[in-house]
Parts: structure tokens; C-alpha cells; sequence
């Protein structure tokens, strides 16, 4: 099954340099986790001041460019994963944090994970 998992965190990281050792061994778990089979996409997102959120609420569609004030956290990251179970996308999503853990000590956030629907899949 396909999972889309994201990592969350406080914009104010977008003003940090991200450690070297985090970058480097990040770029090794994405070159194993793409070999393997278990990773099929991912990404990063730049800053919310160079997006647009384009909502519809009571009939009407605004559209507000940001950066997005009113936000506590961003997304940061992307990833679809290919897991054989939930338990399985929990362990690559963890694996993930850990990195962060260890090589950017001082980070807080949060991976999100979620089943992708698949054509077929009921309601």
C-alpha cells in the first residue's frame, strides 16, 4: 500500500542552517530507501511566503498569498512511501525523526502518515 507521509514543524526552522550530518545522512536514507523499493517519491517545500492557499468556505473562493501568519507549523517535506503494512510506514517515518533526533539536536516537528487511496477502495 502507498503512504504519504509529511513532516511538520515550526517555519522559524526555515531560518536555521540545516546541519551538514543531517543533510548527509538524509541523502543516504533516501538513496537505500529508493533502492529497496520502499520509497517512491519525496521532496521539500519552500517557505509558506512563496505559497498561495486557495479556499472555499460559505460559497465563496479566496485566494491569500503567504507567508501564512496565522500558522504555528509548516510543511516542510513530502514522501510516498510503498509499505507492505502500516506498521512497516510507521518504522520508515521513524526512521526519518530519528535522523533529525540525532543529527539536529534541538528540532522538534512531526511526520504525519497516511494511507493513499487507491481506485477501488470503499467510501
Amino acid at each position: 500500500m502507498k503512504y504519504l507521509t509529511f513532516i511538520r514543524h515550526s517555519e522559524s526552522y526555515r531560518q536555521s542552517e540545516i546541519p551538514a550530518a543531517l543533510l548527509e545522512n538524509m541523502g543516504k536514507f533516501v538513496e537505500r530507501s529508493l533502492k529497496d523499493g520502499v520509497l517512491v517519491d519525496t521532496g521539500g517545500l519552500l517557505p509558506s511566503k512563496d505559497g498561495i492557499r486557495v479556499r472555499l468556505a460559505n460559497g465563496k473562493i479566496t485566494v491569500t498569498d503567504g507567508p501564512f501568519t496565522e500558522s504555528k507549523e509548516v510543511i516542510g517535506g513530502w514522501a510516498i512511501l510503498n509499505a507492505d503494512s502500516k506498521a512497516d510506514a510507521v518504522r520508515i517515518a521513524t526512521e526519518f525523526m530519528e535522523l533529525h533526533r540525532k543529527y539536529w539536536p534541538g528540532f522538534e516537528g512531526e511526520s504525519e502518515v497516511r494511507p493513499m487511496f487507491d481506485p477501488g477502495m470503499g467510501p
